[in-house]
């Protein structure tokens, strides 16, 4: 067995991850970069930490979840 032919599906491979990551390399318009992170630069909480406030709320007790009725620690608002 050659060097050559040893390599040859090795070099191919590393060929087509490159020729798959050249895509995610786009130029965006100075009109579009205004959208581009909307979701991510807003200061209320996120939809995935909404049910993760509900229950920090519940356990300390100090506060209904997500300003709603105040009660015990136990969660039976």
């Amino acid at each position: 067995m050659t060097f050559a032919t040893f390599f040859r599906p090795a070099a191919l491979g590393l060929l087509l991850v490159g020729a798959a990551a050249l895509p995610g390399c786009v130029s965006v318009a100075a009109y579009q970069k205004a959208y581009l992170n909307d979701e991510d630069m807003k200061l209320a909480t996120k939809k995935v930490e909404t049910s993760e406030v509900n229950f920090e709320s519940y356990r300390e007790g100090a506060g209904g979840a997500n300003g709603g009725k105040v009660g015990g620690g136990c969660g039976c608002n």
